[in-house]
């Protein structure tokens, strides 16, 4: 039987649709997870306060510079005339740049490929399911993901001078779009005048969307060096993790399950044939493959660059974009699970009303990081732990009451690595065990083990 290597286009847009709808639904059930607070990912109050603030003053300098800009602008647009930061609106931002992921991987495969190429790695992408988790999260992965796979199809198809636009704007949604130098030089290899050209299209494209990097380099590159030396430590939860090669292989096994084998298939044939679009692709898996070899804080978040290249040499030749269509059941399951364990009422939500009801708003609160917002309230944030960092003094709860701390605020998401890892921090592991011999004055409900969300507690701890 002869695979159909060849699509036509009607029937290629209509493939593409639905394939869309298959995206978009996975990605918004569990969308409004936590609403209206940031529980679903706690660094999305690291984007949306800011953009928000952007959209309530002029200017658009964000004075933090972690990340580049680009974000903030896109989701600044949806904050306007609200009294305060809004997730929700944001993270419909977050689900339109999703959805542009699958249907760009669409474009890839089929500019590199074929039709039937591009339909298998649009669909690779709209189940993979670390990308749909983070379209459900204005955060700044997706975007770049986003942002590469635009820079590669634009390379494939000789598009050197808007490959480079595009370049620049994926490094404005995070630093690392930077390397998309690398297959830019590979792209436009002896036609040096084109690939000047392109440099300065990028340059110009992240200059004109991230301004005040360049303006307040000196502090921009200080905030660079200090998230670099911090993945480079590592971070709370990491401790036990193999070498880092082997660390992001699970990662992405994660993301995309048995469709990573198909794709070391695909990887072979590319290597055997080395037209000028797999150079492409495998000159950025490459260099972005090596620039994670340094990190020890091994998110899954950091492969997502990499799935819409698995994506397409997974389907690099007609049966084996049909096998990637059949492995993609395996990573679809696991992202309906996930969302179908989103769907429900975040707990935390009902300790935070319970928080509002009883605790006088005069009375200091002490909590651990990633729990609760807590705004209008005088919190006290305990320091989170982890490799390289000294032990805060403030996890006594002798000291607490002391400082007149009445009350402590702990959660799952920090207490249970800590006490994964209790040889690596006795001292963390030690102020947790003395809480938890306290009675909770509230409390998540327990669902043995099963829970979709962390624990949290509250704890009475007068003097």
């Amino acid at each position: 039987m002869r695979l159909p290597a060849r699509l036509d286009r009607g029937a290629s847009v209509a493939a593409l649709g639905a394939v869309l709808a298959l995206a978009g639904s996975l990605r918004i059930v569990g969308a409004g997870s936590g609403l209206p607070l940031p529980l679903l990912n706690p660094d999305e109050t690291s984007i949306v306060p800011r953009a928000w603030e952007l959209a309530s003053r002029a200017g658009l300098d964000p004075g933090w510079y972690d990340y580049p800009s680009l974000l903030f602008l896109l989701v600044a647009p949806t904050q306007m005339g609200l009294d305060e930061p809004s997730y929700g609106t944001a993270r419909v931002v977050a689900v339109v740049l999703g959805l542009l992921g699958v249907a760009t991987a669409w474009w890839l495969g089929r500019v590199a490929v074929s039709a039937l190429a591009g339909i298998a790695a649009a669909v690779v992408v709209a189940v993979a399911t670390t990308h749909v988790a983070y379209s459900r999260m204005a955060v700044t992965d997706v975007l770049l993901t986003l942002g590469v796979t635009v820079c590669l199809a634009l390379l494939v198809t000789d598009r050197l001078e808007w490959a480079g636009v595009a370049a620049g704007l994926a490094a404005s949604a995070k630093y690392p779009g930077a390397l998309l130098l690398v297959p830019l030089l590979v792209g436009g290899w002896g036609r040096w005048r084109r690939v000047a050209v392109s440099a300065g299209l990028a340059l110009a494209g992240f200059a004109l969307t991230s301004p005040f990097v360049l303006v307040h380099a000196d502090r921009a590159w200080d905030d660079f060096r200090r998230v670099q030396s911090l993945a480079r430590d590592g971070w709370l939860g990491f401790e036990d993790d193999p070498v880092a090669p082997v660390a992001y292989t699970l990662r992405l096994w994660d993301t995309v399950g048995p469709v990573a084998l198909v794709a070391l298939a695909g990887l072979g044939v590319a290597v055997w044939r080395h037209r000028r679009s797999d150079l492409i692709l495998l000159s950025f898996a490459a260099v972005y493959g090596a620039s994670l070899l340094t990190s020890s804080a091994h998110f899954d978040r950091y492969v997502l660059p990499l799935v819409p290249v698995v994506a397409v040499l997974a389907a690099r030749t007609p049966p084996l974009a049909v096998a990637a269509l059949v492995a993609a059941l395996v990573p679809l399951w696991w992202s309906i699970d996930d969302a179908r364990s989103l769907a429900g009422r975040d707990p935390r939500l009902d300790a935070a009303a319970w928080i509002d009801r009883t605790i006088p708003r005069d009375e200091r609160i002490a909590a651990d990081s990633s729990t609760l917002p807590l705004r209008g309230r005088d919190v006290l944030r305990l320091e989170l732990p982890g490799p390289g960092r000294g032990f805060d003094p403030d996890r006594d709860l002798e000291r607490l009451r002391a400082r007149g701390i009445g009350w402590l605020v702990l959660g799952g998401s920090v207490a249970d690595r800590v006490l994964a890892a209790a040889e690596d921090y006795p001292r963390e592991a030690a102020f947790y065990r003395a809480a938890a011999r306290l009675r909770p004055a509230y409390a998540t409900p327990d669902d043995d083990g099963r829970r979709s969300h962390p624990w949290l507690r509250v704890y009475r701890i007068y003097p």
